[in-house]
């Protein structure tokens, strides 16, 4: 059975990566770090339908934490086939409106755990010379955005730890790619009002805002055979805002 750990599997881009992951055969460890009842839920909402999610607590920006998370799952189940770096914080305001605090914490969940993430899962993905990490990046990552100063940057360098990542383990037959969502349906975005959602959508070319499961689409292909010659890249479900 292939196994895929996903971080931020709780709600939203994650939960949705999980449930398409485990409902096509894989064994899914979902990630979360405070919504224990939420996995849960999910958990037992999948194995009614026969399928597999294990629920993991662990605060992706402490960099022990990771490590024991995932030496519990090889433990466990042996191997990691994916890793999906999904976890990730945003807050949206002037530069100089943010305290070093936020800054930090900014870089330590969206930046800081993925790097965590990705050297806790490599030396096994070496040994069996294979593996795939999908790391999680947004459009404002690739172009930035005003007001959003802190989290464009966490993701811009998330892009470029993929690109170098991939050549680096590339030899060894690990593929590293990048997922940059547009504007999507989640929690993340409950500040926005709805005019400025409404908004949002007039300015996507496809006339709407994208949905977590159409971003969970985009890593099932990237973690399949169907995407077995593509690494380095960045993958943008975004309907047209970014051409």
């Amino acid at each position: 059975m292939k196994v895929a750990l996903i971080t931020g599997a709780s709600r939203g881009i994650g939960r949705a990566q999980a449930v398409k992951f485990a409902a096509n055969g894989y064994q899914v460890i979902a990630n979360y770090h405070r919504s224990a009842d939420q996995v849960q839920q999910l958990s037992e909402q999948l194995a009614a339908q026969g399928f597999a999610l294990t629920p993991i607590q662990a605060d992706v920006s402490d960099p022990d934490q990771v490590q024991q998370m995932v030496q519990q799952v090889l433990d466990q189940f042996g191997h990691i086939d994916t890793l999906i770096c999904n976890a990730g914080v945003a807050k949206q305001g002037l530069l100089t409106d943010f305290s070093p605090e936020d800054w930090r914490r900014m870089m330590a969940v969206n930046l800081d755990g993925t790097f965590y993430c990705c050297r806790a899962v490599l030396p096994s993905m070496i040994r069996r010379q294979s593996g795939c990490i999908i790391t999680t990046s947004s459009i404002w990552g690739i172009t930035g955005a005003s007001c959003e100063v802190p989290y464009s940057a966490s993701k811009a360098a998330i892009i470029g730890l993929t690109k170098a990542l991939a050549k680096e383990v590339g030899p060894s037959g690990i593929r590293v790619n990048c997922i940059a969502p547009g504007v999507i349906d989640t929690e993340m975005n409950g500040d926005f009002t709805p005019e400025v959602m409404q908004q949002l959508a007039e300015e996507t070319p496809l006339g709407t805002i994208g949905t977590p499961e159409q971003v969970a689409e985009c890593a099932y292909f990237l973690a399949s055979e169907a995407a077995s010659f593509v690494t380095g890249q960045v993958l943008s479900p975004n309907g047209g805002f970014l051409i």
